[in-house]
């Protein structure tokens, strides 16, 4: 059983796909990378089957009709074996020091009891117009260090709100909760980040900057 599941939606991706891709494989065995290739036009499709023949212990490719961002992550979820699961888009990438830290400490809560739900960590925009980025961290709102319940969070402000990008669900949590995301939807991040969270009885906060979130793009959906 691998430890964590990487889910990649992809939609024609062919451009930047790798960078992305690079950085997962940086954790190795312990990582299972789905890439959902979303009936893309371009090579998505190739570049991912190439990835999926040198790493075939790592990655595993699904090719599917367009159904849209949302599809490609239930896709991801119907398809994990990793006791952990996370959405990483194909033009955003993991910071992979932080990545070796976050993987560390969820090896070292696997035999828990009751589990660990839910690891968060930072996001940082990187602006590509002008090269800057925004670090968005939870640093006062959430217990450092330790596994928490929700009865020792702070007040989110509301620049500091939880996405997609900030949280590593264990997968039987986002499994029970029952949810699918819409179809050929945008902007499902809410729904996967907050259908489950009533399921979650601990959660654990390292404040790295694991996820790096890619604003720029021409064709880019934000």
């Amino acid at each position: 059983m691998k430890l964590i599941t990487f889910t990649v939606p992809c939609y024609n991706s062919a451009a930047y796909m790798d960078h992305c891709i690079e950085t997962l494989l940086t954790a190795g065995e312990d990582a299972e990378i789905i890439l959902v290739d979303d009936g893309s036009k371009d090579d998505t499709g190739k570049i991912a089957d190439a990835y999926a023949e040198k790493y075939p212990t790592i990655v595993r490719v699904i090719h599917q009709e367009n159904g849209g961002h949302g599809e490609g992550v239930n896709q991801g979820i119907r398809n994990a074996t990793g006791v952990y699961f996370k959405v990483v888009d194909s033009d955003d990438w993991l910071d992979t020091d932080a990545l070796q830290k976050v993987l560390t400490e969820l090896r070292a809560h696997l035999g828990d009891e009751p589990p660990l739900d839910l690891m968060m960590a930072n996001y940082v925009y990187e602006h590509v117009a002008d090269n800057t980025q925004n670090v968005v961290d939870y640093k006062g709102i959430l217990p450092e260090g330790r596994v928490f319940h929700w009865n020792e969070i702070g007040k989110f402000p509301p620049n500091k709100n939880i996405l997609m990008h900030s949280v590593i669900y264990r997968t039987e949590v986002l499994r029970r909760s029952g949810m699918e995301l819409p179809k050929h939807t945008f902007y499902v991040d809410n729904i996967f980040v907050y259908q489950p969270l009533p399921q979650v009885k601990t959660i654990y906060y390292m404040n790295l900057d694991l996820y790096r979130y890619f604003i720029g793009r021409e064709d880019q959906s934000v």
